[in-house]
């Protein structure tokens, strides 16, 4: 079963046939932030301390962490006005757990946390566009960023 919180529902066996305990959480917790890091460190995101992970994600207002009998492999997370507007950041699974369906379960349930949103924006990392758009998400016209840092702005900005 994936259990979201006091929800439970019947997992696809399709991904999830081999596991015992799939669970996401909704609430962060600091005893958690070293496991986060090493997923964030999985992925080559080796800018992420613990006092960064723990601030963006006291700061967001909708938190999905997957475990997998116990152990932390994916995680995402949300800001909202709760009517207008949404912005997902941070959807990572660690590398030992990628292509089983993790984020995009990540994804559905933070879509269905800000369901009632107006208008939810994320910034795809690059090379996983073809994931977002398959959940729905289309190129913006008019979309602008700024960014501090030099090479996350060669990255993502024309």
């Amino acid at each position: 079963m994936i259990c979201y919180g006091a929800i439970s529902i019947l997992r696809n066996a399709e991904y999830w046939g081999e596991y015992m305990n799939i669970e996401i959480h909704t609430d962060f917790n600091n005893a958690d932030v070293d496991e986060m890091k090493e997923v964030y460190v999985s992925v080559g995101w080796k800018k992420h301390t613990n006092e960064i992970i723990q601030q963006v994600f006291e700061a967001s207002n909708v938190i999905a962490i997957l475990k997998i009998d116990g152990r932390i492999v994916g995680f995402g997370r949300g800001m909202t006005d709760g009517i207008f507007n949404a912005a997902i950041y941070d959807v990572v699974v660690h590398k030992d757990f990628q292509g089983q369906g993790i984020a995009k379960k990540i994804m559905e349930f933070l879509l269905e946390k800000l369901s009632n949103v107006s208008c939810v924006h994320l910034i795809s990392t690059t090379g996983n566009e073809r994931f977002y758009s398959k959940l729905g998400f289309k190129q913006l016209k008019t979309g602008m960023a700024r960014y501090l840092n030099q090479s996350l702005s060669d990255e993502y900005l024309e």
